[in-house]
């Protein structure tokens, strides 16, 4: 088994391996279904602003990693602006959601 051990202040804290040898465990324990990862999906600029508090980031680091000011950005959240798919695709990579769906 491939595991990765990850110490805080020398003492183990967390064990990482790959999806398959943890998919395999699972199984192994009994597990009837695998493990699935959900990735939240922002449908609509409606949800935006949800998203981005749920994800525990500021206005000022989404519109950052965005290449917006942080005031554009409370505006898009408000429903004051429309914007590009391109920004869109932009905010979703941001906020480390899946893409965009048509509104």
């Amino acid at each position: 088994m491939n595991v990765q051990v990850i110490a805080r202040d020398g003492k183990a804290e967390y064990a990482v391996l790959p999806w398959d040898e943890y998919q395999q465990l699972l199984k192994d324990a009994g597990r009837d279904k695998p493990a699935a990862v959900e990735q939240p999906t922002l449908a609509n600029l409606r949800e935006l602003k949800a998203l981005r508090e749920q994800a525990a980031l500021t206005v000022e680091a989404v519109a950052r990693e965005a290449g917006i000011s942080p005031h554009y950005l409370q505006m898009i959240e408000s429903g004051e602006r429309e914007v590009s798919d391109v920004l869109k695709r932009t905010l979703a990579r941001a906020l480390g959601v899946s893409g965009w769906q048509d509104e």
